[in-house]
């Protein structure tokens, strides 16, 4: 079975893009490179990249191109298996960046609706202790204010946050939608419905990179 070995995921906020791409990395052996991830340990490290993108996160808003060009590329260059890119690229300036770096053989959008959005995000909690990540909705712990695991204490981070998760849908359909027309033109595009539970969307990519 012949699989795509450089992937980029789209998606709004929210889309399940982090969850499905553990699955995607596992199955097709390739890396996970989770801008999102990377930027909240840069964070956490008080970093100058970190530095830099903490207060633009905490609005919602983009990291600026070149820092995130520039913290990318040497995890793409140093991909051997092949990887899957998980928040980037979020822009046409980033899309054009990383072709002078790598090409791509599939980009599956996740779509789904504002509002769906919404709903999804400001019902997260995260624990302080062990990072451990649950849904009020879908996934909900035991105690609402406590971690079943470790029995941290469960927070909402500011970036889940009604009026932040509306700002970054916003920011998402002006700066990123134009990239599905991007990755159209040059015949990489395949979309995924986002309501659709999270192994239906899996068994869709599935299909699509084994395609």
């Amino acid at each position: 079975m012949a699989a795509a070995k450089r992937v980029a995921l789209l998606g709004p906020p929210g889309a399940g893009k982090g969850t499905v791409a553990k699955r995607i990395v596992e199955r097709f052996g390739i890396v996970h490179l989770s801008t999102g991830d990377i930027l909240r340990d840069e964070v956490a490290r008080g970093t100058e990249l970190g530095r830099a993108a903490k207060s633009t996160m905490d609005r919602g808003e983009l990291v600026p191109d070149e820092l995130i060009v520039d913290m990318i590329r040497g995890r793409i260059e140093a991909a051997e298996s092949g990887f899957l890119l998980d928040g980037f690229p979020r822009t046409i300036a980033q899309a054009e960046s990383l072709e002078t770096i790598s090409d791509l053989d599939a980009v599956i959008s996740i779509d789904l609706p504002r509002e769906d959005v919404v709903a999804r995000l400001t019902a997260r909690r995260v624990c302080v202790e062990c990072g451990r990540i649950y849904n009020l909705t879908f996934r909900p712990p035991e105690d609402p204010s406590r971690c079943d695991v470790c029995g941290g204490t469960l927070i909402q981070r500011d970036d889940d946050k009604e009026d932040v998760i509306r700002n970054r849908y916003d920011v998402y359909q002006t700066s990123t939608s134009p990239l599905l027309e991007f990755y159209e033109l040059r015949g990489l595009l395949r979309r995924v419905d986002g309501r659709s539970g999270t192994d239906e969307v899996f068994g869709r990519i599935v299909e699509i990179l084994a395609g």
